[in-house]
């Protein structure tokens, strides 16, 4: 049995887009975010309403191939089918767009998104270390809140970016708490539900009223922990998935790999606790550099290098006692895709972990080739 409150975080979309137009009528800005290098807490602090828009479903794709290469990542296709076809309604409800340049596939298509609404594209370094790279991208965030300010009409305030950061923070030590639930014996919250409660903060209105949904799963999570309750059979494969972004729609090899009887103990992508595990530092005179400080340290693969998420998957592996590490790859998603090779040396060296890499796309044709793959990798573990 699942935690009674996942129904409210599986209609808690649905409350946001009353909230949106709501918020709209009375003259408040929305705006339509794709990634985790977007700082939420400078958005709202410009009294913005952020949105998750990061296309995950199939649907829209043949639209987008009218204009963009087939051989592109099914993730940036959607994104743009979406927009072209008007079909999402958090993209119906954002009045401007924040772009990023994590990949060259994703910032040439927001030249062309950026014909379908007013679009700011923040430019990130190539490498994290260094003072060079934490100046350019202080710089950044300087130049996004002049956007935001000249979109609302109005200035952002150290002190309200301060209360921001603050909010923000304590959602991801809730999260945080969520997650290590997971990593007793017994887990309490199946991986498919785990992505279900991270992927709405993406589209919450009101960041306490979440943080509330947050506290109640935990007091929940507490009884089921104290009663043993499991979503998983006794020695079922314990297993981490990392990679590309994962929700629904997109989250084929998830779904496939608790069918299989695996257990998700962490999920390590930007859906995921990738997003959660740095706070920002609170009460600054320079709230901006902090915020520039945290967010330059997501990491992400296209960063070069990228040890941050070596040193994440090393926490997690040992604190989750993962048996095995999924690594999902997007078709044409090059820098995951060139990465798996260095996460594989990595986890199968240091830590002697079966390692499996899938290479697929949001199509459900490769749906049983995948099944026998995680089937194969699942008997390989127990």
């Amino acid at each position: 049995m699942r935690p009674e409150i996942m129904k409210e975080f599986e209609r808690a979309g649905e409350l946001s887009l009353l909230r949106l137009s709501e918020h709209r009528e009375a003259g408040g800005k929305v705006a339509g975010l794709y990634c985790l290098f977007a700082p939420t807490e400078l958005v709202r602090a410009a009294g913005v309403i952020p949105v998750s828009l990061c296309g995950k479903k199939e649907a829209p794709i043949a639209a987008a191939e009218k204009t963009l290469p087939p051989n592109l990542c099914p993730l940036i296709k959607s994104s743009y089918g979406y927009a072209v076809t008007n079909t999402c309604p958090f993209f119906c409800a954002s009045d401007f767009i924040l772009g990023e340049t994590t990949c060259d596939g994703k910032k040439k298509m927001f030249e062309l998104m950026g014909r379908i609404k007013p679009l700011h594209l923040m430019h990130l370094p190539y490498d994290a270390r260094g003072d060079h790279a934490l100046a350019f991208w202080t710089q950044e965030m300087t130049r996004l809140k002049g956007f935001l300010e000249g979109q609302t009409g109005r200035s952002i305030e150290a002190s309200e970016l301060n209360r921001q950061i603050g909010l923000q923070n304590e959602v991801r030590r809730l999260l945080w708490k969520i997650s290590r639930y997971s990593a007793a014996a017994a887990v309490p919250l199946s991986g498919l539900d785990m992505m279900t409660v991270m992927e709405t903060k993406s589209s919450c209105f009101d960041l306490q009223a979440y943080a509330g949904l947050l506290r109640q799963l935990i007091e929940e999570l507490e009884v089921r922990s104290t009663d043993g309750v499991s979503v998983h059979r006794p020695g079922a494969p314990r297993l981490l998935l990392t990679g590309c972004p994962v929700g629904k729609g997109s989250d084929k090899v998830l779904r496939l790999i608790e069918e299989c009887g695996g257990v998700i103990v962490s999920l390590e992508n930007c859906t995921g606790i990738k997003g959660q595990d740095l706070l920002v530092e609170e009460d600054t005179a320079d709230p901006l550099q902090a915020l520039a400080k945290r967010y330059l340290q997501t990491p992400c693969s296209c960063m070069a290098p990228n040890e941050g998420r070596l040193d994440l998957l090393r926490r997690l592996v040992e604190e989750y006692r993962v048996q095995g590490v999924v690594d999902l790859t997007l078709q044409c998603c090059h820098t995951y895709n060139v990465e798996s090779f260095v996460i594989r040396e990595f986890l199968e060296e240091s830590r002697n972990l079966p390692f499996l890499h899938l290479e697929t796309d949001y199509s459900a044709s490769d749906t049983e080739q995948l099944r026998t793959r995680i089937e194969a990798f699942l008997e390989l573990i127990a």
